[in-house]
C-alpha cells in the first residue's frame, strides 16, 4: 500500500480478508507492525483504566474489551500465518525456477528477510544433494548446516518474576506480553511478571510474598 493506513479492528479484520480471498501476497504499509504494537498498546491501556474502576457498568466494557483483545490476538496470528505459508512457497518455486519473484516488493521487511532465509537454505540443499545426484555421487552434507545458530533463532530470555498473594479472585486477563493469565482465586500465591504484578498491587488486588 502506498498509503499508511489507521489500524482498526475494522482495518485488521479486513486485511486478513483480503488476505484470505486472493493467492498472492497482499501489499501492507512499511510501518504496519510499529502502528499495529501502537494499536495493541492502546486497547490495552484502555483495558487497564477500565479494570481500575470497580463498577456494574465497567465490568461489563472490561469483558469486552478483553473479548476484542483476545480475537485481535486471532487475527494477527491467523495473517501471520497466511502471509507465512505464501512467503514459504515463494521461496521454494524461487528455488526450484531460479527466477526471483516480484511479490517480493510488498513483503515487509521482515519477511524478505525470512523469504531469503529460507530461500538461500533451499539452494543451498538443493546444489549439495540433487546436483550431486545427477552426477551421481553420494550427497555430502555436513549436519552443521542444520544447526539453529545458522538459521538465526535465538532463545527467549527468562524473564524474572515476583511471587504475589492474591486478596481477591482475578478472572482472566490478557497480560503486557500478550499472554493470557488466570483465573486465580482468592488468597492464591503466583508468580508472575513485574509489571503485571505491579499493577495487580497498585489496585490492592495483590500483595508481595
Amino acid at each position: 500500500m502506498s498509503e499508511n493506513i489507521v489500524i482498526t479492528y475494522e482495518t485488521l479484520y479486513d486485511i486478513l480478508r483480503r488476505e484470505k480471498a486472493r493467492p498472492e501476497l497482499q501489499d501492507l504499509p512499511n510501518n504496519f507492525l510499529e502502528d499495529l504494537i501502537s494499536y495493541i498498546k492502546k486497547k490495552k491501556e484502555i483495558l487497564e483504566s477500565q479494570e481500575s474502576k470497580k463498577s456494574i457498568f465497567t465490568s461489563i466494557e472490561v469483558q469486552k474489551t478483553r473479548k476484542q483483545i483476545e480475537n485481535i490476538e486471532k487475527i494477527i496470528k491467523e495473517l501471520y500465518e497466511r502471509r507465512e505459508s505464501k512467503i514459504i512457497q515463494l521461496a521454494i518455486i524461487s528455488s526450484r525456477t531460479n527466477i526471483g519473484t516480484e511479490e517480493k516488493r510488498v513483503m515487509l521487511p521482515e519477511e524478505q528477510e525470512l523469504y531469503e532465509e529460507i530461500a538461500g537454505k533451499l539452494n543451498f540443499f538443493r546444489e549439495n544433494i540433487l546436483y550431486e545426484l545427477t552426477l551421481g555421487n553420494l550427497p555430502k552434507v555436513e549436519l552443521k548446516h542444520y544447526k539453529p545458530k545458522d538459521l538465526k533463532i535465538t532463545e527467549k530470555p527468562n524473564k524474572s518474576t515476583k511471587s504475589l498473594k492474591l486478596l481477591c479472585d482475578i478472572p482472566r486477563f490478557i497480560g503486557t506480553d500478550l499472554e493470557t493469565y488466570g483465573p486465580f482465586k482468592d488468597q492464591e500465591t503466583i508468580e508472575i511478571s513485574p509489571d503485571i504484578a505491579e499493577l495487580l498491587v497498585k489496585q490492592k488486588r495483590a500483595e508481595e510474598t
